[in-house]
């Protein structure tokens, strides 16, 4: 109840007394109307009003309190009200974007640049002679005869799980856990977020390689680097890492202590980066020129 409302709050404070009724006219003597008297009118009686509860502090301040927080909630709604009708938030948003990230571990350790020319290099002529076509890589490269074999499984490895599906190898020792290659191989590799085209060649082209040096190859070991730049291969920006890895895993009987090694990151202009993985273990140096001659082989493959 509003204090306009109160029985308090109109007047003086005096109570209201309808006037007595007027005496009867005089009657006959011989009549007489037992039971009624008449009292002088005599002015109303004023009685002062009963006092006001009084309010208890805490309750004051609580309703002090809630006062505050229901202005605060009012005003934020129409906050809120007025930047969905502006366009500037979308209260459904919120959710998705604090949900799971989903984003491939490249996308994840190298963001997409915030400028990125087009490439518009000019493609050379695909080299004549035997070549090995990696149709999903979108890239192609120069093909080898005996003692190199076509690559037959498709393996993947390490963090980032690089899927090497096609190229060459030579199996150069067995040892006690297996057999050691030399190799040539070929894959791809997704590096960019919601089917984008935008990729960061060097951040991710070394991403790659430092994974190879920690998962393919036998730990500890120490790197000799050669070449860590960025690159046109057939057209395409890349970055070239070249490398010769030091290691000892004769007690596992492994003769090779040291390899020849060069990864190639291409953008074919796809969320999948086409990655290119040459190594030549130091058992076989004779065959070193390789990893030159496939880089420059390189063309796009794609359509």
């Amino acid at each position: 109840m509003t204090t306009s409302e109160s029985p308090w709050a109109s007047g003086d404070g005096d109570i209201v007394v309808p006037p007595a009724p007027a005496a009867a006219p005089p009657q006959p003597a011989h009549q007489h109307l037992g039971g009624l008297v008449t009292f002088a009118t005599r002015p109303a009686t004023r009685t002062a009003p009963p006092p006001l509860p009084r309010t208890d502090p805490n309750k004051r301040l609580l309703m002090w309190f809630g006062g505050g927080a229901a202005g605060v909630l009012l005003l934020g709604i129409v906050v809120m009200l007025a930047l969905v009708l502006t366009g500037d938030v979308n209260p459904l948003q919120s959710h998705a974007q604090n949900g799971p990230d989903r984003r491939p571990p490249l996308a994840k350790l190298c963001p997409p640049p915030t400028s990125y020319p087009e490439p518009s290099y000019d493609a050379p002529p695909v080299p004549a002679g035997p070549r090995t076509v990696d149709e999903k890589a979108a890239i192609s490269y120069k093909a080898y005869g005996e003692p190199w074999q076509p690559w037959r499984d498709s393996w993947s490895a390490g963090t980032l799980r690089v899927q090497y599906r096609i190229g060459q190898d030579i199996i150069t020792e067995r040892y006690s856990e297996g057999t050691y290659h030399a190799s040539i191989l070929s894959g791809s590799v997704p590096a960019t977020a919601n089917d984008g085209t935008q990729l960061d060649l060097k951040c991710t082209g070394r991403q790659v390689a430092a994974d190879a040096r920690v998962s393919y190859y036998p730990q500890p070991n120490t790197m000799e680097m050669i070449r860590d730049e960025a690159a046109v291969l057939g057209g395409r920006p890349a970055w070239v890492s070249k490398f010769r890895l030091h290691f000892d895993a004769s007690r596992r009987g492994l003769t090779a202590k040291d390899e020849l090694v060069a990864i190639a990151m291409i953008d074919v202009g796809r969320p999948e980066a086409a990655v290119l993985y040459i190594s030549i273990p130091g058992t076989h140096k004779q065959f070193d020129y390789v990893v030159d001659e496939v880089l420059d082989s390189v063309r796009y493959a794609g359509r």
